[in-house]
């Protein structure tokens, strides 16, 4: 090694080092975090360290399958290695609850990304501060632009998406984005930085109908080792983002693991339980799920990765659908075509399409980077057309204003 790659190895470890001693506690909320008078991360949290799914038998899946109602050690059950000889069985159970709750109808949407600045320095993220990417933020005029092409499509619901960065993506900016988009579409989701619940109250009254979250991974010593400075940082914040936006007056609210981070089944149990534990404190808000898996990433030697296959994604899946029969849940553009196509048949009920995770690209130049690859590239109308093919409904709306 040459005396200059000696000294950048020394100055490399020596930046990581004074980041570590100055690194924030990542339990220990800052002095603009709203702190909610609940219990409810804390319960999962210990639910999903008291989770231990090897001491689950065919005998207790077989339980789990014969009841009408299922509950979280049930949902454990169904979690677990020892279900997987009984998947067929499941999946056909998942599919009659979603027919029961949902028909044959399969919501889509498409993600708009109106920014990619971030603050946060997350270790498996495109996004993440310290990434070389090209940075790009919309501007009114812009993002009035790649709303009118998306509804061109006949979309009526988006979903809004930025880096997580406060000071390029301010509150009144997300409240003009969410403005703008009640001019074109009917349902309006957002999933960006964790606020506070009057910023939540805000963005409601801008339009936005519900938010989505991704705690990532629910396990508090992973987490650390992955979010290494920024706001998010800060676990039990996230945690807890949820629960503030149902208080900010926003009627849904999504969960997901990023599948693959930790241990998954872990991660799945702590996702519904996270859920559960809400749809029974607020029993009028409606849930949902996201169900991404990690995408290959170039840190995956630092994250060591928990391989998720596609039987172990379906599982994770029909035990969501079983625990909370009427959630919507969505499968990602990280998944291919076949396995999507075979996920709204079984148990997922929310499908995007035409998506773009780049910034600017729906209406013509591209001006940021995207997040991560996706597989499904799929127009709006291949979408809709497939999903005619295999008996079932497109559906562009499920809300009326009045």
């Amino acid at each position: 090694m040459t005396d200059e790659k000696i000294n950048e190895s020394i100055l490399s470890e020596q930046i990581l080092e004074d980041m570590k001693e100055n690194r924030i506690d990542h339990m220990t909320y800052l002095d603009d975090m709203e702190v909610l008078d609940s219990d409810i991360d804390q319960r999962v949290v210990q639910a999903m360290r008291e989770y231990d799914y090897s001491v689950y038998t065919a005998a207790d899946v077989r339980r789990a399958l014969a009841k009408d109602t299922i509950h979280l050690d049930d949902f454990g059950a169904l979690l677990s290695p020892a279900a997987l000889p009984f998947l067929e069985e499941i999946a056909r159970r998942a599919q009659s609850e979603t027919r029961k709750h949902f028909g044959n109808s399969v919501m889509m949407f498409t993600p708009l990304y109106i920014a990619n600045y971030c603050e946060n320095y997350c270790i498996y993220c495109g996004f993440n501060c310290h990434n070389k990417i090209r940075r790009a933020k919309l501007d009114a005029e812009g993002i009035e632009k790649e709303m009118k092409a998306i509804a061109g499509t006949g979309l009526q619901e988006i979903l809004i998406l930025t880096g997580e960065s406060q000071k390029m993506s301010d509150v009144k900016y997300i409240g003009m984005a969410c403005e703008i988009a009640r001019k074109y579409f009917k349902v309006i989701g957002l999933e960006v930085y964790p606020t506070n619940s009057d910023n939540y109250r805000y963005w409601h009254e801008c339009g936005a109908d519900y938010v989505t979250v991704f705690q990532e991974t629910y396990n508090p010593d992973k987490y650390e080792t992955l979010h290494l400075a920024g706001h998010k940082r800060i676990f039990p914040y996230r945690i807890n983002a949820q629960e503030r936006a149902i208080l900010g007056g926003m009627r849904g609210v999504g969960f997901a693991a990023l599948l693959g981070l930790d241990d998954f089944r872990k991660d799945a149990y702590a996702t519904g339980t996270h859920a559960y534990l809400l749809q029974q404190k607020y029993p009028h808000a409606e849930i949902a799920f996201s169900c991404p898996r990690l995408r290959p990433i170039i840190n995956n030697d630092r994250i060591n990765p928990m391989d998720v296959h596609e039987a172990q994604l379906l599982q994770v899946i029909c035990a969501y659908r079983l625990l909370l029969p009427f959630a919507s849940i969505t499968i990602s553009t990280r998944e291919c075509k076949r396995v999507r196509d075979n996920l709204i048949q079984i148990a997922a009920t929310k499908i995007s399409a035409g998506v773009d995770v780049g910034i600017g690209g729906h209406s013509g130049e591209e001006l940021g980077d995207e997040q991560f690859e996706i597989d499904d590239t799929r127009n709006v109308q291949e979408v809709f057309d497939d999903i005619l093919s295999v008996g079932l409904q497109p559906v562009m709306n499920d809300s009326i204003y009045v």
